[in-house]
């Protein structure tokens, strides 16, 4: 059976009330000999991982290096972006090649979407109890 992760969703602005509420999920990104922690915004709705630029930066990447354009839409389909491959552990699961959308834009979150995060993980909301459960499609580790 697989264990599953639970969550609680985080608070974006306490003055906006209910509407304040993410599901905001801690990540270990890596690549190469760098990693980092950061917070990564569940939407099912955006079809690919996206990367704000600094983010790539922090883990080595340079921009003139990523040859495959990856083509955004929606809010983000003005940004340039880039293919770049990075490995993700959300603990306690073992880590997951992730493919981003590495955009030169500062001003979009880390977002999980639905290539490849969640071919790589089942996650259930509970809205109303402010959380979400995740688990690993593989067997837990």
């Amino acid at each position: 059976m697989k264990q599953a992760r639970r969550v609680s969703f985080s608070t974006i602005d306490p003055r906006l009330g209910d509407t304040s509420y993410r599901p905001m999920l801690s990540v270990r990104l890596a690549r190469q000999e760098r990693s980092i922690v950061v917070e990564g915004l569940l939407d099912t709705g955006a079809t690919v991982n996206v990367m704000p630029y600094h983010l790539g930066l922090a883990l080595g990447a340079r921009w003139e290096e990523q040859q495959v354009v990856v083509h955004l839409s929606g809010n983000l389909a003005q940004l340039e972006a880039r293919a770049l491959l990075v490995l993700a552990t959300v603990e306690p699961f073992a880590p997951v090649t992730q493919a981003f959308a590495w955009t030169q834009s500062t001003d979009v979150p880390l977002i999980l979407g639905q290539v490849n995060f969640f071919q790589a993980f089942d996650v259930c909301f509970f809205r109303s109890e402010l959380a979400f459960e995740i688990r690993s499609i593989r067997a837990f580790q």
